[in-house]
């Protein structure tokens, strides 16, 4: 009878850990036993747990995003959803082989190009705007606080949410080079940056002749 226990409630812990992807956590709170309890059942019936980098990937999948996309259905929003992909590409941080991007980066000095990246992400998406923050960086003879003064205009974004500056140790000899200094438009969800990547791609593999 004891056997026939322990069997059930194995197949009741395997589809709630394997199927269900529960944190042992999670199985101990929904079975309500203790966390050393849950571990010492999966050790005694052979259950393999996840890795560091399977648990670390179940945990973002279960994370819920900060954004939600709007139906493009006007030309309009078509329109921003194909320009801010196409920006993101040429422009965006998406990470390398040693390094993972976090979220979406996007840097440029041309206000003009920043300020429509941010009304492809404000139109296209329903977003979090205490999520964004702005990293300037500039030139050692630029006025820090004017720059920060004048991206916080053209972004929309509270000074607050603008981070300790980089500021370039050199200065800005050709006057038309950065003028308002350069700026990383930041939204710290990679939820939203695997959602352009993955738009990215699709464009690729759509149109591009050589892949």
């Amino acid at each position: 009878m004891t056997r026939t226990i322990e069997d059930s409630m194995k197949s009741v812990v395997k589809k709630l850990y394997f199927k269900d992807t529960f944190s042992m956590n999670d199985i101990a709170k929904y079975l309500g036993v203790s966390l050393d309890a849950t571990v010492s059942f999966f050790r005694r019936h052979n259950i393999k747990r996840r890795n560091k980098k399977e648990a670390s990937h179940e945990s973002f999948q279960k994370k819920q995003a900060s954004f939600k996309k709007r139906k493009l259905n006007t030309i309009r929003l078509k329109e921003l959803s194909t320009i801010g992909v196409m920006l993101y590409w040429g422009e965006g941080y998406k990470g390398n082989d040693r390094l993972e991007a976090k979220g979406v980066d996007f840097a440029n000095s041309d206000h003009k190009m920043i300020s429509l990246f941010l009304e492809f992400l404000r139109s296209v998406y329903v977003i979090d705007e205490k999520k964004f923050r702005i990293y300037l960086y500039c030139y050692s003879d630029q006025n820090t606080n004017s720059l920060i003064s004048f991206w916080s205009k053209i972004t929309k974004i509270p000074k607050s949410q603008f981070t300790k500056p980089y500021i370039r140790n050199e200065y800005n000899v050709k006057s038309n080079k950065m003028t308002y200094g350069l700026i990383h438009i930041r939204y710290g969800d990679k939820k939203l940056l695997l959602e352009i990547k993955s738009m990215i791609k699709f464009y690729v593999q759509k149109y591009a002749s050589v892949v």
